[in-house]
């Protein structure tokens, strides 16, 4: 149990995640507009429903939803559209984040 007037101190691990989370774009909001979508190569959503045009990050998470949102439709991983495949080259590597400012 700590006293009244002591002040806890913060660790420099807590310093580095909140440095860490003010200084890297996780992809949110307008600016991760085109990330979501898939319309860069470096983007989260690979792939896109067929029926709804939704996007999602893996073949798993597509199942999940199309199980959910499109019962009566059997499910088939070949119709699942790629967004990747249309903007990336094979030489290109995807990153998940984008380092935004070296400024702390």
């Amino acid at each position: 149990m700590t006293g009244k007037a002591k002040p806890k101190k913060h660790t420099a691990k807590e310093i580095a995640a909140k440095i860490d989370a003010a200084t890297t774009s996780r992809g949110g909001g307008k600016a991760g507009l085109t990330d979501r979508t898939g319309q860069i190569k470096g983007g989260h959503a690979k792939f896109e429903c067929p029926h709804c045009k939704i996007t999602a990050p893996d073949v798993k998470s597509m199942q999940i939803h199309h199980d959910a949102r499109h019962p009566k439709i059997p499910f088939d991983e070949s119709a699942i559209v790629d967004l990747h495949a249309a903007h990336t080259s094979e030489n290109a590597k995807i990153k998940p984040g984008v380092r935004g400012s070296y400024k702390k």
